[in-house]
């Protein structure tokens, strides 16, 4: 919700953008040059007075201002810092490249050199890194050119959409369908390409998908 003294220091700052007094400000709108004066901003009796939506159309037409431009004096720029601000930075790689050696410790991990940086919305300190789809494998769900974000560090529970590289160097994004003490059941997320079963000792390291650029 705008408070009053929101959109009467937008227009202090609409003023001072462009090098006027409020005064001057208001001239160039064609207005009263009174109109934006601090002694019309509360009434004799204490009640808030607002300008007119007529009055600040003007001023936004007299200074090439848009509209977009105003809400972010209103503060719409502060809050979208802070949302940039709450961004974190994490590994990226392509999924394709995922296979190869030297870019994950024995936990699945990221480690060694080759990757670049993504910004994800999500929590801190929990390991997660960002690998971009590759080919049509994971169609409908995931497209060539999406973003998922992978954290070695979360729970797989059947039905969680996961990555998972075998100790041969592959490395395949499935649906876990089942796990025992023994054996990984993996569903695919193409229909056109085949479920897997894999024995729990091929397996390398197994990760939850917990976020995508969709």
């Amino acid at each position: 919700m705008l408070s009053h003294r929101q959109i009467w220091t937008a227009i202090d700052k609409l003023a001072e953008k462009n090098e006027l007094s409020t005064s001057g400000l208001a001239r160039r709108a064609g207005l009263d040059p009174t109109t934006f004066n601090r002694s019309k901003r509360i009434a004799a009796d204490g009640r808030q007075r607002w300008p007119s939506t007529e009055s600040v159309a003007k001023i936004l037409e007299a200074t090439g201002t848009t509209a977009h431009d105003f809400i972010d004096l209103i503060g719409g720029r502060a809050r979208r810092s802070r949302a940039e601000a709450s961004l974190r930075q994490v590994p990226l790689l392509g999924l394709a490249q995922a296979g190869a050696g030297g870019f994950f410790d024995d936990g699945g991990f990221p480690a060694g050199q080759g990757w670049e940086q993504i910004d994800y919305p999500g929590p801190r300190g929990d390991g997660a890194y960002a690998l971009e789809v590759t080919g049509d494998s994971m169609l409908p769900l995931y497209r060539d050119g999406d973003v998922i974000i992978v954290s070695p560090g979360a729970t797989c529970r059947k039905a969680d959409r996961v990555v998972v590289k075998t100790r041969d160097g592959e490395v395949m994004a499935k649906v876990l369908q089942r796990k025992t003490s023994k054996l990984v059941e993996l569903g695919s997320l193409n229909p056109e390409h085949p479920d897997r079963r894999l024995d729990l000792a091929d397996i390398e390291w197994m990760a939850r998908i917990i976020w995508a650029s969709q």
